[in-house]
């Protein structure tokens, strides 16, 4: 295997779609964007990558229209602010749906993802700083249904003229666990030969480390787990010559998660011929204290984690 740079390292900064339920909801009491002294502890520790999750809703009111300029403006200053990251990704963080309804049970599902990105696109095409999170976590819905609309939503963006960087989610909650699972009817088979006509973009899966992958559970499996778990998928990456991106990733501050959370970053570390980058879940102003998972510091005291996850994005791998 060649020699290939460290994946890029980053952080999920979560907050644009808490209280999904409240729609659109307001700003600063339903939902907040990162602001610099959230962002500030993951530039310190080298990240290049933050995804930002937005609610769709929130930034298009209603389909097949505008976008909001309130929310739009929100989000160009989160752009600004965020500055200092290589890449921002703006993550709609909607799992396949829009104002409660799957996708592919909607007549028009399709045209309305695609003319949402199409309008991202024509106000971000000048920042190429700026890359679309086309979805996060699909679910409910056929690999090969969802393929097709991410192929609308690419061309859409495309024909803007916009060359700005794509993360191509599956279905099934885009799992790297799951990815060649079921055969023809897995993601591995509908996203075989998928195709950016800009060739920037990365295919985008998620992995936690607890017994069903849902990163709901105190505990995690070991290191060899999630080593097999990652096998396949990085596979199926190298022999399509596709690069993965972990979008979601994360784990509790118990020894035995972090030595699994260890080995996770390690694969991909070992990896980077495929896998250029990835992303922890998460940060944000909003966990508090009690989110196991969160990575933000609390009055200024680094989370367990963070010595984990700071040696892989400052040096890209403990070699």
């Amino acid at each position: 295997m060649a020699c290939a740079a460290p994946p890029l390292s980053g952080i999920n900064l979560a907050g644009g779609e808490f209280n999904s339920g409240r729609k659109p909801g307001i700003f600063g009491k339903d939902y907040i964007y990162p602001d610099t002294r959230t962002a500030a502890p993951f530039v310190a520790m080298g990240m290049k990558i933050v995804r930002v999750p937005i609610l769709w809703e929130r930034i298009q009111p209603v389909p097949l229209q505008p976008l909001s300029t309130a929310e739009q403006a929100r989000l160009d200053k989160v752009v600004a602010t965020l500055a200092p990251f290589r890449v921002i990704i703006l993550d709609i963080h909607n799992y396949g749906a829009n104002g409660g309804q799957r996708l592919d049970q909607s007549p028009d599902g399709s045209a309305k993802l695609a003319d949402l990105w199409r309008r991202l696109a024509e106000h971000y095409r000048g920042n190429r700083q700026v890359a679309f999170g086309l979805m996060n976590e699909p679910n409910g819905m056929a690999p090969t249904r969802w393929r097709s609309m991410v192929d609308e939503s690419v061309v859409a963006i495309r024909k803007t003229g916009a060359r700005n960087m794509l993360f191509v989610p599956g279905s099934n909650w885009t799992g790297a666990h799951s990815w060649t699972a079921g055969g023809r009817t897995s993601n591995a088979a509908a996203f075989q030969n998928f195709h950016d006509p800009a060739g920037n973009y990365a295919i985008e899966m998620h992995q936690y480390l607890d017994s069903d992958s849902s990163g709901m559970k105190a505990q995690c499996e070991a290191p060899p787990v999630i080593q097999h778990r990652m096998e396949a998928a990085t596979k199926w990456l190298r022999d399509n010559r596709h690069k993965g991106f972990l979008g979601e990733f994360g784990a509790p501050a118990n020894a035995a998660c972090l030595d699994s959370l260890d080995a996770l970053l390690k694969h991909l570390d070992a990896n980077a011929d495929v896998w250029m980058g990835w992303a922890y879940w998460a940060g944000g102003p909003w966990w508090g204290a009690s989110y196991p998972m969160s990575l933000q510091p609390v009055q200024g005291k680094a989370r367990p984690q963070a010595a984990i996850v700071a040696k892989y994005s400052q040096t890209g791998a403990a070699r």
